[in-house]
């Protein structure tokens, strides 16, 4: 069997080295040049579309499945309760330690200073058991006694939650307690009751007010 010389053979190996690593670079720069390609070509194509400061604003208009809970006043609310009002729904519970009490008290900020007055907010109780009407109606007035809360058949509000993509579990706690984690999440509708943005934490009142004021005429589209 013929044999290299030491050197040409460590100048061969280099030679088949540098050939497959000059391979994947420019198999890497042709994936790379591609995802930019389609980047901008998306974003060329969905330029018309509205762009919130602290959210996303849906590719497609998401209508709300229909739904039979009560408002705090012990009212039906259905989904033609939300025909007519763009709405910033929001699900948590009354006995929810911090993070419901903060999202509530910046939502009751955002509507003073987003100063359009067909928004509404709506509170889902995720805990219909112990947030009755009476309850949901005197907790929502410590922030703003516009806001409207529902309940209802736990259920029904499961099955709410899981069309909108909330997720909802209850927690037992030592000594009996409960608490629940849901999916900390600030949904618009506008006024045609479609799902057509969603918000995450962490909420800034001066984005999502502004956010709010440039989709304006978007959510009036519908109504």
């Amino acid at each position: 069997m013929p044999r290299f010389p030491r050197g040409r053979a460590f100048a061969v190996w280099d030679n088949l080295f540098m050939t497959a690593r000059l391979f994947w670079i420019l198999v890497g720069l042709g994936a790379l040049c591609a995802a930019l390609a389609g980047f901008l070509l998306a974003a060329e194509i969905d330029s018309s579309r509205p762009v919130l400061a602290s959210g996303t604003w849906l590719p497609d208009a998401r209508p709300v499945s229909d739904f039979h809970l009560l408002d705090s006043q012990g009212r039906p609310f259905t989904r033609a309760s939300l025909l007519g009002h763009p709405t910033l729904v929001y699900f948590g519970f009354t006995h929810c330690p911090d993070e419901c009490p903060a999202t509530l008290a910046a939502l009751a900020r955002v509507r003073k200073q987003a100063d359009l007055p067909a928004l509404q907010v709506l509170f889902v109780t995720v805990d219909p058991e112990h947030d009755t009407p009476a309850v949901l109606a005197a907790y929502l007035r410590h922030f703003d006694p516009s806001f409207l809360g529902v309940t209802g058949d736990p259920g029904e509000i499961r099955r709410l939650a899981g069309s909108l993509g909330i997720g909802i579990t209850r927690v037992t706690l030592p000594g009996g307690g409960y608490d629940f984690d849901h999916t900390m999440a600030i949904l618009l509708f506008d006024s045609g009751a479609r799902e057509v943005g969603v918000f995450t934490p962490p909420f800034d009142v001066r984005q999502l007010t502004r956010s709010l004021r440039g989709v304006a005429p978007e959510l009036r589209a519908a109504a």
